[in-house]
């Protein structure tokens, strides 16, 4: 059975491979990989189930043992992630025939897609840092790919921009995994864990610790190191976006969330006391950006800053009750980024621009679009009974306990400035009077694209409503990361 662990990696890996010798039969291709996505989908439910029902996958690759050996481990955190990533997935695949050129098609579109969810499936199984630096390369070099998708000045400034910020992350990311390993001999996260505990230079450790920090909140879009993030999201193709938006700083977020409940426990007072105060700064300067735009792009980009601050949030408080908040409000960014970036893709396609100012009166051509909008604004803002409420409403619990009154207050100014950032692009985007139609060769094509989204929308007011059904998973998960002997002993065999 923990031979099903490698599967979410091993079968987008070779079937991304197995689409790149025939990229000129579109076609082909493009149904090969929309019936490989949905079955895929499918197995890791079925795998997510076995975890869920029998406990942590755990394989020792080539036969040898943890530590020495390269571990995957598939726990309730890594599979709930891997599912999520796979769900968005089905979504982007099914909307990329709409969105794409002919030729963004044919050079392998959909080799870099599924070579991106091995990549982020593998970020999320991993059992060693080394092999974390790894994915992360697989998923970034998969990213690469598909941000040059297209062709602009624009698009080449903001993708050279991003690489280059992803290589010295990588290079820091790399460097640190060794300053790591000189102190304490192993690069297998249950060992480290074990480990850290004996180590007696605790400033070296809490040194490590910080440098840690900033490359996972570089790529995860922490504040001060927000500043790369929201044109190189906006750049390439909406599909692209959605993909970058949904999956790419939640990779950053779970490898905080992993390292500092599992190895990095040990100086709570200093480095999770900062997680508090750079998630509120966070969500401040998110939303700014959010607020100082009419590119409608930007303004869905921006709301990706302040999310990230709520999920750090959790983190930093440290509680059963504040990281299940976390580990809710992370599932449902993930399926409402994918659902905003394909929307606002839609909705620049049947417009023809991007610029707010310039819009007006679109809900009477495009209704289903104009609604499907107006809900997902309202879910990401986190109005009850949404999935985003549950999220908030357990962080803010958390907060309450601990006293953390101005993270509180912070919070919630956040969330109703990121509902008025949202709304304001329904006011003035869709409502107004009735106008003609600027490119009515669209509205067909336009409508279409609504119903990849319609399905990932219903999932993520699902989770909000059918909270009692998820939350004992969640509040389980957060037991388990709370307890990290239970780790350590699932991969080293104790």
């Amino acid at each position: 059975m923990s031979n099903l662990a490698a599967l979410p990696i091993i079968l987008p890996l070779l079937a991304g491979i197995l689409a790149a010798f025939i990229p000129k039969k579109r076609t082909l291709v493009r149904i090969g990989s929309q019936i490989f996505t949905v079955t895929h989908l499918l197995l890791v439910i079925w795998i997510f189930l076995q975890v869920k029902n029998h406990g942590s996958l755990v394989l020792e690759t080539g036969d040898w043992a943890a530590p020495y050996g390269i571990i995957l481990v598939g726990d309730m955190l890594s599979m709930t992630l891997v599912l999520t990533t796979n769900i968005v997935a089905v979504a982007c695949v099914f909307f990329a025939p709409k969105s794409l050129s002919e030729q963004q098609e044919s050079f392998y579109f959909y080799s870099f897609f599924l070579m991106l969810i091995a990549g982020v499936s593998g970020a999320f199984l991993t059992g060693d840092l080394f092999n974390l630096f790894v994915f992360f390369e697989v998923l970034l070099m998969a990213s690469y790919g598909l941000i040059v998708l297209g062709n602009g000045k624009a698009q080449l400034r903001e993708s050279l921009k991003y690489v280059l910020i992803n290589l010295f992350s990588s290079m820091l990311f790399v460097t640190t995994i060794s300053f790591l390993y000189s102190v304490v001999g192993t690069v297998n996260m249950a060992q480290i864990a074990e480990r850290v505990q004996e180590v007696e230079q605790r400033g070296v450790l809490t040194t490590i610790a910080i440098m840690f920090f900033f490359v996972f909140a570089t790529k995860a879009a922490v504040f001060p190191l927000y500043y790369w993030l929201p044109r190189p999201y906006i750049s390439p193709n909406p599909v692209v976006s959605a993909l970058f938006g949904a999956l790419l700083t939640k990779v950053g977020i779970y490898s905080i969330l992993r390292t500092f409940t599992l190895i990095f426990n040990q100086d709570v007072e200093l480095t999770h006391t900062l997680f508090i105060y750079l998630a509120g700064l966070t969500m401040l300067f998110g939303v700014i950006g959010a607020l100082s735009t009419n590119n409608v792009k930007l303004i869905i980009a921006y709301n990706i800053i302040p999310a990230v601050g709520f999920m750090l949030m959790g983190i930093g408080l440290f509680s059963e009750v504040s990281i299940s908040g976390t580990i809710y409000y992370l599932v449902h960014d993930m399926i409402i980024k994918g659902v905003l970036f394909l929307l606002i893709g839609a909705i620049v396609y049947v417009a023809g621009t991007s610029d707010l100012r310039k819009m007006g009166g679109l809900i009477h051509h495009y209704p289903v679009l104009g609604w499907l909008f107006f809900v997902a604004s309202l879910v990401l803002a986190g109005i009850p009974p949404f999935s985003g409420f549950i999220g908030k409403l357990l962080l803010l619990r958390g907060s309450l306990a601990q006293e953390e009154i101005i993270i509180v207050i912070v919070a919630l100014v956040s969330s109703l400035l990121i509902l008025f950032s949202m709304i304001r692009i329904f006011i003035r985007g869709f409502w107004g009077e009735k106008t003609e139609l600027s490119y009515p060769e669209r509205k067909r094509k336009g409508n279409k694209m609504a119903w990849p989204v319609a399905g990932l929308l219903s999932l993520s007011i699902l989770l909000g409503m059918g909270a009692e059904w998820f939350y004992p998973s969640i509040q389980s998960i957060a037991e388990y990361l709370m307890n990290p002997e239970i780790y350590i002993d699932s991969v080293l065999k104790e």
